[in-house]
């Protein structure tokens, strides 16, 4: 074989390998791009006031930092983690922390009016004065939280474990309370006209001075496990018993 054939079978084959390389490094590319690789964003330090609103957060972990103040409208947090932090005035309107978890951290005063909470695990985080408004907090674990003075008109709270939760001097019109576990908790001083209490558990819950005379759905046989005051308003032909005392209040 003459040297030129040599050298145009030795181009030829070269040729060969490097388009076979170019597809290769195509397909994979392509892999790539179509598989979901799972990120993890972690944050910490001070972000107060930063503007968050919209991001795609899932699975986050807020790990000891301070975002109060922050903007976070819209974002997606599914399944993040809030440990040791401040969100205190942050602004969560519509935010999506369904299964989210929160230990050891503050909301007060944040907004969270229109959130998705379902399945939240936030026992005894602080929501005091927050704004819960319309806000699905449906089987959420709020174990030990403190609810002073929120503003949950609309929201639902249905099959949520309150257990020894403080909910006193809240606003929870036309609130969701059914099958919810409210036993030892505080609802003194709150507002519930048009809240459905269906099914709801009220064992040793405290009812002092709460305004309950539009509540829907509350049964006496419920009543008889709580305990109210002379202050409590109760629905047409509902009794309380005090607590720790003798007698009814109606």
């Amino acid at each position: 074989m003459s040297a030129s054939s040599w050298a145009n079978r030795l181009a030829l084959a070269v040729g060969l390998s490097w388009l076979l390389a170019l597809a290769a490094a195509g397909q994979a590319a392509a892999m790539m791009a179509d598989q979901a690789v799972p990120r993890l964003v972690s944050f910490g330090g001070n972000c107060v006031k930063c503007e968050l609103a919209g991001r795609k957060l899932t699975g986050a972990k807020f790990m000891g930092c301070n975002f109060a103040g922050a903007s976070l409208v819209g974002a997606d947090l599914r399944g993040a983690a809030f440990h040791g932090s401040n969100f205190a005035g942050a602004d969560l309107t519509r935010a999506d922390l369904r299964g989210a978890s929160m230990v050891g951290a503050r909301f007060m005063l944040a907004n969270f009016s229109g959130a998705a909470l379902a399945g939240l695990e936030a026992p005894g985080v602080d929501f005091m004065n927050a704004n819960l408004a319309g806000a699905d907090l449906q089987s959420g674990e709020l174990q030990g939280s403190n609810l002073q003075r929120v503003d949950a008109r609309g929201a639902s709270f249905t099959e949520a474990d309150l257990t020894g939760a403080d909910l006193s001097a809240g606003r929870f019109d036309k609130a969701s309370f059914r099958e919810a576990q409210l036993t030892a908790a505080n609802l003194g001083g709150a507002a519930f006209p048009r809240a459905d209490f269906k099914e709801a558990q009220l064992t040793r819950a405290s009812l002092a001075g709460a305004d309950l005379a539009e509540a829907r759905n509350l049964t006496q046989r419920q009543l008889d496990t709580a305990c109210a005051d002379a202050k409590t308003r109760l629905p047409a032909g509902l009794s309380g018993k005090p607590c720790g005392g003798r007698g009814r209040h109606r």
